[in-house]
């Protein structure tokens, strides 16, 4: 069992680290146990819908940060995790929505109920919000998971959104119809310590009913 004690350690350790000891790398172990905390994270109807690009090369990194406002972090961190989430995959009667959710051991007529359910939910996203809108968050979830598991093994992180999208997708050779980039998290060890976390007060936040 997981210690409560060693889970808030992580998170009051964790903080959004801005710039990164370039001397230090992170080792490939735990590097991909960083990557297994984003795999094993929770999805909205199990679509799993992040793709983890890894970015390792100092050249690209540095044709990246010039389409991320610049940031330090970019380029000094040890390693540099795009989240991409898929689109058309996720439309309504895709196949990949059937295989994803066909893989639970559950009756035909359950599955194709779920089927059914997924196919209006994707239709009315399409319709309203967009699929990127949902399925983007659903990659927060899984940037969440690495930050804390980095945290928690002595590695800092910092999730950014201030980047030029389009930009970026163009670089990469993204189609936007089969994926778009949803944020980036640059990952290593910190160079300055930080200061005490400051956050509002449980009682400001939590309401019961």
């Amino acid at each position: 069992m997981i210690s409560s004690d060693n889970f808030l350690d992580a998170m009051q350790r964790r903080h959004a680290c801005k710039l990164f000891d370039e001397t230090k790398r992170i080792s490939k172990e735990k590097l991909e146990l960083i990557l297994e905390y984003g795999r094993l994270s929770p999805s909205s109807f199990g679509m799993e819908p992040w793709r983890f690009l890894v970015v390792q090369s100092q050249e690209m990194k540095e044709k990246l940060r010039s389409f991320c406002w610049d940031q330090p972090q970019i380029t000094t961190c040890s390693d540099l995790v795009l989240i991409k989430t898929v689109i058309s995959p996720l439309a309504p009667g895709s196949k990949y929505s059937r295989d994803m959710l066909s893989r639970r051991d559950l009756p035909k007529d359950r599955i194709e109920a779920y089927f059914d359910i997924y196919d209006k939910f994707a239709t009315a996203k399409m319709a309203g919000e967009g699929i990127f809108s949902w399925s983007s968050r659903q990659c927060y979830i899984a940037a969440a998971n690495m930050m804390t598991g980095a945290a928690a093994m002595g590695i800092d992180s910092c999730p950014i959104e201030g980047f030029e999208k389009e930009k970026i997708e163009s670089l990469l050779n993204m189609d936007p119809t089969k994926e778009e980039l949803a944020l980036i998290i640059a990952f290593g060890y910190r160079v300055n310590e930080v200061t005490k976390k400051v956050r509002l007060s449980l009682d400001k936040i939590v309401e019961y009913i």
